[in-house]
């Protein structure tokens, strides 16, 4: 009997918040397997800006335009999750040597607890130093051009997040 863990594949992350970085690996990814699940959970290790429907919700509009792409919300083990909806493999954006250190420390692992293996997709030129954490910093620290925020994230979510973070909480 076929084995059609290898038509799926998950893309995790918390996505707090979304960033082009994100959509440039989920359309990339798209490309390579008939089916890519978008998974968003948390990160005990990170407080998160939205909360996870948020997150689910953004996400949703975002990649609409891409067919074969559904985004879930799951909690626990990604490696879990990725066994319960039947992924062959977990894709992650590498964007420097330092992502690169700590997610094949994550690979390993999800293979020896789970069987399951890890693709690795380069980030573009164009995000490879542009993180989640560094743009809610650039909103916290203030004093910056909204339209040039959207270069790194949609206007729509530079918008929520100068409204998630209120001027007078900023630094």
């Amino acid at each position: 009997m076929p084995d059609n863990r290898s038509s799926v594949a998950m893309f995790p992350g918390t996505f707090d918040p979304f960033t082009y970085g994100h959509l440039d690996i989920i359309e990339r990814a798209a490309r390579l397997y008939p089916r890519l699940i978008v998974a968003v959970g948390d990160n005990p290790e990170k407080t998160p800006l939205f909360s996870a429907e948020e997150r689910v919700e953004m996400l949703r509009a975002k990649v609409a335009h891409v067919t074969n792409v559904e985004v879930q919300r799951y909690e626990g083990l990604t490696a879990r999750f990725a066994r319960d909806i039947r992924a062959g493999v977990i894709i992650r954006g590498i964007r420097d040597n330092v992502d690169l250190h700590a997610e094949l420390e994550l690979a390993n692992t999800n293979m020896m607890i789970s069987d399951i293996e890890t693709v690795f997709l380069m980030a573009s030129s164009a995000h490879a130093l542009t993180s989640s954490t560094l743009i809610k910093q650039i909103v916290e620290i203030g004093g910056y051009d909204t339209n040039r925020l959207a270069r790194l994230v949609p206007l729509d979510i530079a918008r929520r997040l100068e409204e998630r973070i209120p001027e007078g909480k900023r630094r």
